[in-house]
């Protein structure tokens, strides 16, 4: 029996929403903040998910180093890069440039 994640990724997606523009996250931050701190794996499976939902920008999730990790799941372009630049956020070989200057921590933003 399949097990159903709708709930989960739906509570992800909720969070994600709420990245400021020109901010990033960490697929493991969201677990943390919703109570399943092993669950980064699903986080990143509720990105990939994600899209064909507009206002949810996955784009801001990346991995806990600032590894563009899920920019596969963008046509397998730079895009990712190109939507967090647009944002004001420097990436440097599929990399943020001074990770934690953009990181945003739900726990301590969404308490």
């Amino acid at each position: 029996m399949k097990k159903d994640h709708s709930g989960f990724f739906e509570k992800v997606y909720e969070v994600c929403r709420q990245i400021p523009e020109g901010r990033v996250t960490s697929y493991g931050a969201i677990a943390r903040y919703l109570g399943a701190a092993r669950s980064a794996r699903m986080v990143g499976w509720a990105m990939n998910g994600s899209k064909n939902l507009e206002d949810v920008p996955a784009h801001r999730v990346v991995n806990r180093n600032g590894m563009l990790t899920g920019k596969s799941h963008f046509g397998g372009s730079d895009a990712m890069a190109q939507m967090l630049e647009a944002e004001g956020v420097a990436v440097n070989d599929l990399q943020i440039v001074n990770f934690q200057q953009y990181f945003w921590d739900p726990m301590k933003e969404l308490s």
